[in-house]
Order: C-alpha cells, then sequence, then structure tokens
C-alpha cells in the first residue's frame, strides 16, 4: 500500500540527516522539526454557524480549501488532533494542535481547550479536547463521539530498536489539581488527580490473527509526564527508551503498564480494531511497530483541564 512505503521512508528521511557525536548517532524523524504544515480551510455547517475554520497537519508545505478528508501526504507519519466530523450532515471542526513561531522556524503548540457546538445560538454539545501529535492517521471524516481511538490509527511500522528520544519542550500547566470529564451527553464532573502533560513511545512486535484481531507484546517502553510549568524552552531533553519487561526497573512506574490505554490500528482487511497488548516482550525480541505521542493532558477522551500548553520541537532518535 503507497500508504505504509510513504510512512517507511520517515525512517530514510532522517537517516539523511543523522548526525554522530562521540559513539551516539541521532537521527531526526522526517518532519519531526515542525517547520511544515499543511493549512486546511474548512466550512462548517451554517445550522451551527457556518464559520470557516482552519486545521493545521504536520506535513509538506500547502494550504487545502474544501471539506474534503485529509490523509498523510509527503511521506508525513504525523497525525494529530485536529478533525474534520460530519455527522447527520452537520460538518464541525476541531482544533487544538497549532503551529507557533520559534525563531526562524516554527514549533508545534498542543492545547486543552473547551470545544463547543452552538446550534441556532444555543450550547448543545461542550467536550474537553486535548492536543495531541502522533505517529499515524485519522479516519476523516469522524462520524460520531463514541470510541473515539477507534477514528485513529495509531502507530507505523518501525524495526529499529534506539536508545533514547530526544525532542525540545515546553509546559504551561493548569493551576488544578482536579481534571474535568465533559463529553457533551453527560453533565460535566471532576475526576480526581491533577493532570498532566505526556509524551509516550510504545515499540511493540504485532502480529494478526486470521480473524483479523492485532495482538502485541511491549518490546520497548518511555513515558515522561510533565505536571509543572517550565521557564521557557527545554532544548535536548532526553529518555532513556527501556526494554523488555521493566515492571522490576527503578524507573518503573504505574502508567508505563500493559494496555494502560487502548489504542487502534487498521488491520490487513482495512479494518480498524483494538491493539491487544498482552505482555512483555522479550529483552532481544524486534519490534514491528512504533507508537509515539506527544499530549497535553492524560486520561483517555474528553478528560483533561482546559488551559493544559505542550508545545514540542525538533524530534529526534538516538541510537
Amino acid at each position: 500500500m503507497n500508504y505504509i512505503r510513504n510512512i517507511l521512508l520517515f525512517l530514510f528521511a532522517g537517516s539523511q540527516l543523522s548526525t554522530i557525536t562521540g559513539q551516539e548517532k541521532v537521527v531526526p524523524f522526517a518532519f519531526g522539526d515542525m517547520d511544515q504544515w499543511v493549512v486546511r480551510e474548512i466550512q462548517e455547517s451554517g445550522i451551527i454557524g457556518g464559520n470557516k475554520k482552519h486545521l493545521y497537519e504536520v506535513g509538506p508545505t500547502d494550504t487545502i480549501v474544501g471539506n474534503t478528508a485529509y490523509h498523510n501526504r509527503g511521506g508525513s507519519p504525523w497525525a494529530n488532533s485536529n478533525v474534520m466530523a460530519k455527522v447527520a450532515g452537520v460538518v464541525k471542526t476541531n482544533t487544538s494542535v497549532f503551529p507557533e513561531r520559534r525563531g526562524d522556524g516554527w514549533c508545534a503548540r498542543l492545547e486543552t481547550r473547551m470545544e463547543s457546538v452552538k446550534v441556532f445560538g444555543l450550547v448543545d454539545i461542550e467536550v474537553v479536547a486535548a492536543g495531541s501529535v502522533f505517529l499515524g492517521s485519522v479516519h476523516e471524516p469522524i462520524k460520531g463521539t463514541k470510541n473515539p481511538q477507534a477514528m485513529l490509527n495509531s502507530g507505523v511500522p518501525f524495526t529499529k530498536k534506539p536508545t533514547a528520544i530526544r525532542f525540545d519542550y515546553k509546559v504551561k500547566a493548569a493551576p488544578e489539581k482536579d481534571r474535568i470529564r465533559s463529553t457533551g451527553f453527560s453533565r460535566k464532573s471532576k475526576v480526581a488527580g491533577q493532570d498532566s502533560i505526556a509524551a509516550i513511545l510504545f515499540l511493540q512486535k504485532r502480529w494478526e490473527d486470521k480473524e483479523g484481531n492485532i495482538y502485541a507484546k511491549r518490546v520497548g517502553t518511555m513515558v515522561q509526564r510533565y505536571v509543572s510549568s517550565t521557564d521557557g524552552w527545554v532544548n535536548d531533553a532526553t529518555y532513556p527508551i527501556m526494554y523488555g519487561n521493566i515492571s522490576g526497573h527503578a524507573d518503573y512506574k504505574p502508567y508505563m503498564c500493559i494496555q494502560v490505554e487502548e489504542r487502534y490500528a487498521t488491520n490487513s482487511q482495512g479494518e480498524s480494531v483494538p491493539v491487544k497488548e498482552i505482555g512483555w516482550a522479550e529483552e532481544g525480541d524486534e519490534p514491528t511497530h512504533m507508537v509515539l505521542q506527544f499530549t497535553s493532558s492524560h486520561g483517555g477522551a474528553y478528560i483533561g483541564s482546559p488551559g493544559n500548553t505542550f508545545w514540542i520541537d525538533n524530534v529526534k532518535l538516538v541510537y
């Protein structure tokens, strides 16, 4: 498939720009410098105001005018939480990821926001929307709010074993000690525990059975959470990837456990199915896929603290 072939190109795109310092090899992700963006101009339906909205995608610089579903362009492996939904003929957008100027280039700004749908001036639906940038793709147009993870194709083919991930980041953490849950179909409620901003990298060994179910074992793990604002940018932050069963590792945290959050992928039949992570891989096992996500809130869909903001730039792998 062309999509899979193009996604694999990001390995080679990074390799051509790799640098070696001492015994360290640094390989940038394709489009990981966040300097190129696709701007999408979407016209929302008149019944909810008919506003012209802009969605932003990490990919080769371009502008797309029209209510068309987006597919990854130019070999970019990145998708995000900016989506176009079409429910019962009504077109609505969500924008929670933005390009932002940084020096001579750009970075990505991820925000947790309250997103509302107004019909004839009345607020009918209000949801918490976190900003997320991840490796994979989105099944557009979104056709409902049920099971939002099934709308995402999480992860890309990947067979290497890097020692660490490196990126620049900046954090603005909301001060609230509890999170908000707002699905749009029930009253807002509090969720105990402070929100955290997160960077998540899993290397998985996946396989598919004859019924089309996808299973995985965890080969490599890196999860970093942030609960405090930073004083400006933190450059070249480097986080080791731990391999094998890390449940007894000194740096292991409960949120690094197996199947902490259900993710979906597209099987060989073109269906979106859960990736059933069933255990730890052996330390010597090779991965087949990489899951990488940067998010401005944790805890799942429609949960977060509005105001949380996560800036990322210059995403690389270290060998």
